[in-house]
């Protein structure tokens, strides 16, 4: 049962960064040190239009995202996204 003090202390707004969610020692800030994604634009550049078509979603985070689901084990794209939308530590390495 929540007293009314803890319901109020809920509706509290904070202002955080995101950087100060994810632990130092956390193994996306490793992987973020070690590997450069920024090599993948030039493998890709012949396959996007900036020209024609939709705004199309930037193929360093299509990359880190299969990445994610291979490192941590996760068996599907749905459930993968789906922690990605509650993973702060996914959410900052995207």
């Amino acid at each position: 049962m929540l007293t009314k003090n803890t319901q109020m202390n809920r509706d509290q707004i904070e202002m955080i960064a995101l950087e100060q969610l994810v632990p130092a020692n956390h193994l996306v800030r490793k992987i973020e040190t070690a590997i450069d994604f920024s090599f993948i634009y030039s493998l890709v550049q012949d396959m996007y239009s900036s020209e024609r078509g939709r705004p199309s979603i930037d193929p360093v985070v299509l990359i880190k995202i299969a990445f994610i689901q291979y490192t941590f084990g996760i068996r599907s794209m749905r459930k993968t996204i789906e922690e990605i939308e509650t993973n702060m530590a996914y959410r900052w390495f995207l």
